[in-house]
């Protein structure tokens, strides 16, 4: 099931979601400043490719604060508007039936878009 689904959501926006990630995340790899940013993003684009059959979880690190002062930077940066995107479209999506599970996966987004850093993305098998 979660090929066909990753099949339609690349089909109907999906794959363009992706590349635009995969863009922004390029343009910030090109200053020294935006390269963890950058690597965030790009978590997010594989996210974006495929999210049926995969999760995202916390991941408990030794980093100390770092990872709360990256994630409130992020916020500033943008990371606050791409997530209020994902909830618009996982509303929009779960207002019909069929649209319930691609909805899901746009919430699922929006909380790796909100805090992506101390974050891992894992196969949910």
């Amino acid at each position: 099931m979660n090929i066909i689904g990753n099949i339609i959501w690349i089909v109907f926006g999906g794959l363009a979601l992706a590349l635009e990630y995969l863009v922004s995340g390029f343009l910030l790899c090109c200053t020294i400043i935006g390269i963890p940013f950058g690597i965030q993003v790009f978590k997010i684009g594989i996210l974006a490719l495929l999210p049926f059959g995969q999760t995202s979880i916390i991941v408990e690190n030794n980093h100390g604060c770092l990872y709360f002062i990256m994630n409130v930077i992020w916020l500033f940066i943008g990371g606050i508007w791409i997530a209020l995107t994902h909830l618009g479209l996982g509303l929009l999506f779960c207002i019909t039936i069929v649209g319930i599970p691609f909805g899901i996966q746009h919430f699922k987004l929006m909380s790796v878009a909100l805090t992506p850093f101390g974050r891992e993305i894992i196969s949910a098998r």
